[in-house]
């Protein structure tokens, strides 16, 4: 009887991780509520919770955010970013539910599934936002970018990462996966079609660099020939985009200063070296980069400061150096670089009709994304998007263990 509650119990804690997962891109509240049912039926099941190969530059890192804390000059502003620990329980959570490739993949035609959703809701604000602009009377392109599309988040960034996330995923199944044919594949499609113009309809730059590079990274892996394509493919976007589209890729290079937030951004990074520079051990301390970021500001920054947001410094390399220390950020870039490392290259070595070889590169896919938003943004400082990551990692790494242990098998057996 007791093995057989085991049993149960450790379906309960797959159920329960996959939805997780998957309802983190809709709703936060009712995805930790279910990262803590599934770590207590992980617990009750007698499982070993788990760890994937990654976990020692995470757990420098997260002990570091713990040594900042106890040395800021207040840490009980820092007491949000200790309940945010409570998300890095989605790595090993998923990671030790997941047993199987098809949970894994399950998983994915999961994340496709929400991702689509919210994509549905975001368009149909995107057409009452459009609406809305045309009977005020005002340029549907000032007025947008201060208020975008974001479907189930609060912010179009939070929204923005996730799309990157669930669409790379996609984009990886239909390229790699020997599942993705006949009527599931079409499915998929317009699943990803769906993603590709929320992101699109977004207009969050850094969204776009990180897509961009990933899918480059994609293509490369299934048609290296494909990426002779990409300046027709970039030419032809600028002479056939709507103007607001081509106005804000435009706007990478030459930006309306009221408008985007290209300087606003320098404000902040240079904002963030004065504090680097100040206290580069342990920094200032978790949530002091908000609280006391006029005391950094250069002298000679512009005044009146340009439009924009303050409180982070918009780049998740400088801010948690200035907030933690560079040994932390640092502990985070060996994350990311390990992760990439580890997953890319076991994709490289998988057959190509391996089950695993679209996990591996997807979830590969995704590392490179954030790590290159991360010099625009601090994305993975939303738990949205940390979570949906964190399960991102489990799902690549439960691949090459799996395409390990069957290259062992094959070993064995020769």
């Amino acid at each position: 009887m007791l093995a057989f509650d085991e049993d149960r119990m450790a379906r309960a804690a797959l159920y329960l991780a996959a939805a997780c997962a998957v309802s983190v891109l809709i709703s936060i509240a009712a995805s930790q509520l279910l990262l803590a049912l599934a770590f207590a039926a992980l617990l009750l099941s007698g499982r070993p919770l788990r760890l994937p190969p990654i976990w020692l530059p995470l757990a420098v890192f997260l002990v570091g955010t713990l040594v900042a804390l106890l040395a800021s000059q207040d840490p009980a502003a820092g007491r949000p970013q200790v309940r945010k620990l409570f998300v890095f329980l989605m790595l090993p959570v998923v990671y030790s539910s997941l047993r199987e490739l098809h949970h894994a993949r399950a998983l994915v035609l999961g994340w496709a599934s929400a991702a689509s959703a919210s994509a549905l809701l975001a368009l149909a604000q995107f057409a009452m936002k459009f609406q809305t602009a045309r009977r005020q009377g005002v340029g549907f392109y000032d007025a947008y970018i201060a208020e975008r599309i974001s479907g189930f988040m609060s912010h179009w960034m939070t929204f923005g990462g996730q799309m990157m996330l669930a669409g790379l995923f996609v984009a990886a199944f239909l390229l790699f996966s020997p599942w993705a044919r006949g009527r599931l594949r079409r499915l998929t499609i317009a699943a990803g079609s769906l993603v590709a113009v929320s992101l699109l309809l977004n207009m969050t730059r850094s969204i776009w660099l990180a897509s961009a590079a990933a899918l480059l990274y994609l293509a490369w892996h299934w048609r290296p020939r494909l990426l002779l394509w990409a300046p027709a493919v970039l030419a032809l976007f600028l002479l056939a985009a709507p103007d607001s589209l081509r106005m804000r890729l435009v706007s990478i290079y030459r930006p309306r200063a009221e408008v985007d937030s290209n300087l606003h951004r320098i404000v902040c990074w240079r904002t963030g070296l004065r504090m680097i520079e100040a206290h580069p051990l342990l920094g200032l301390g978790p949530e002091l980069v908000r609280l006391r970021f006029y005391e950094y500001l250069p002298p000679d920054a512009p005044r009146p400061l340009p439009t924009g947001w303050y409180g982070h410094l918009h780049n998740v390399y400088l801010h948690y150096a200035a907030e933690r220390g560079i040994p932390t950020a640092m502990a985070l870039i060996w994350v990311l670089v390990q992760a990439f490392w580890d997953l890319a290259r076991a994709a490289r070595r998988a057959p190509p009709d391996a089950e695993a070889r679209f996990l591996l590169h997807g979830a590969a896919a995704c590392v490179l994304a954030v790590a290159i938003g991360g010099f625009f943004e601090v994305n993975l400082g939303d738990s949205e998007v940390l979570m949906l990551f964190l399960a991102v990692l489990a799902v690549g790494y439960l691949a090459r263990e799996k395409l390990a242990q069957e290259g062992t098998r094959e070993r064995i057996a020769a």
